[in-house]
């Protein structure tokens, strides 16, 4: 099939050369110079603009969205909307809300074209392992784009969720659970590498834990890589967690829903503190503690 791709970063990037060893036809577009070269010279066609990319696909036009959410999602799909016609497919494959997902599908809708969300996991790997796809769509639009999702996914890795909106709402949660996972696993290593009883390697319990261990999981694979690159105590890494967004937006849907979710809130909070070179909070509660109780406190 023929298709374009908007954003060849890490992701988009990575997914036009499975598309193109699938056997796919891509016309790119970027506003790296670098990443189109790249694209370009593993066989995919550049384009200068969005008109021009839009201008080499032949009916249904089926354009893939893969840059950051937010605005830059928006004026892309803006712009597409006054480029392609009745008919033809819009899908984002980025993290966005999917009640933003939702509302571009009605917009799209009303012209005629048909808006799918992909919510995309897979990372860096998806290149040699396969994405796994959370697809909404219309059953229509699914059946059309169906060879490209097979070709970016493994072995059943990709599925119609629901209707548009349905996609990046089941990716929102996936990433709410991925949360709470790297949450459990960051406490229980620390622990280990606190430890006052035993000297402990944990590049060798993490590679222990992943055979046959009720832990096991391809996040402890990737502990046990990670650990085995910096000889076990991360010293080259900061302790700060960045969030996209994702976790903040389940643990709003959990409140709207009168869902307890404390895991996944709490691993949301944890990343807040990880950005927090000092906390001012610590400090009220050790200048209280001060206060009633006498209790020694430490000076910067």
């Amino acid at each position: 099939m023929q298709l374009g791709m908007i954003g060849l970063g890490r992701m988009g990037g990575n997914m036009v050369e499975r598309l193109l060893g699938g056997g796919h036809k891509v016309v790119v577009f970027d506003r790296s110079a670098d990443a189109m070269a790249a694209s370009v010279a593993k066989g995919a066609t550049g384009a200068k603009d969005l008109a021009t990319m839009c201008g080499q696909l032949t009916g249904p036009r089926i354009v893939w969205v893969m840059v950051p959410s937010g605005a830059p999602t928006q004026a892309t799909i803006d712009d597409l909307a006054g480029l392609l016609q009745s008919g033809d497919i819009v899908i984002d494959g980025g993290n966005s809300n999917f009640r933003d997902s939702m509302r571009r599908a009605a917009v799209l809708q009303a012209k005629g074209i048909e808006f799918i969300d992909a919510g995309t996991s897979g990372g860096i790997w998806g290149l040699t392992v396969g994405y796994c796809l959370m697809v909404g769509a219309s059953e229509a639009a699914y059946a059309i784009c169906e060879p490209i999702f097979k070709t970016l996914a493994p072995a059943n890795g990709c599925a119609r969720i629901g209707p548009p909106g349905a996609g990046h709402y089941v990716k929102m949660i996936h990433n709410g659970i991925e949360y709470g996972m790297l949450q459990a696993y960051a406490e229980g290593y620390e622990i280990l590498h606190a430890s006052t009883d035993f000297k402990l390697d944990l590049h060798a319990i993490a590679a222990l834990w992943n055979q046959g261990s009720v832990v096991r999981s391809w996040l402890n694979e990737l502990a046990e890589r990670a650990f085995d690159k910096s000889g076990g105590d991360l010293a080259d890494i900061r302790g700060y967690v960045d969030d996209s967004g994702e976790g903040r937006w389940t643990v709003d849907e959990a409140m709207r829903l009168d869902i307890p979710a404390p895991v996944i809130t709490l691993s949301l909070l944890a990343r807040f503190a990880s950005r927090q070179d000092e906390s001012f909070s610590a400090k009220v509660i050790a200048a209280l503690r001060n206060e009633f109780g006498g209790h020694a406190v430490k000076h910067s």
